[in-house]
């Protein structure tokens, strides 16, 4: 058990053939931005997650900061729908309320730091 749950993540993790390479290498495209031609609120989020696979903390906040709070929001989610925790859904708006405030406030400094090109 332990050996194939290593295979399974030298597969995932190996630079020439893992799912991370090819993932890197197939990317969607923004509609959003293919029409207007500047960002949307969640551009920067696949490039956040594959560097947060790779390990790359400090480069997925840097290019989504909200990618971590999501994923601790899906998370915690999935934990409160197995175990059903006392105060589970108040912290689940919470997080949805702090999620909404980091992309928002992320988008207008991109605006104002003229990076949505």
């Amino acid at each position: 058990m332990k050996g194939t749950i290593i295979l399974i993540a030298l597969f995932f993790l190996s630079e020439s053939k893992g799912v991370i390479n090819w993932l890197q290498n197939h990317l969607l495209s923004c509609p959003f931005k293919q029409t207007l031609g500047i960002d949307c609120p969640g551009c920067g989020i696949q490039r956040s997650i594959l560097e947060l696979f790779q390990g790359n903390l400090i480069a997925s906040f840097k290019l989504y900061p909200a990618t971590i709070p999501i994923i601790t929001l899906f998370i915690y989610t999935i934990f409160h729908l197995k175990f059903d925790f006392k105060n589970g859904a108040i912290f689940i708006k919470m997080l949805y309320i702090g999620i909404t405030l980091i992309i928002v406030i992320n988008y207008i400094y991109k605006i104002f730091t003229h990076q949505l090109i």
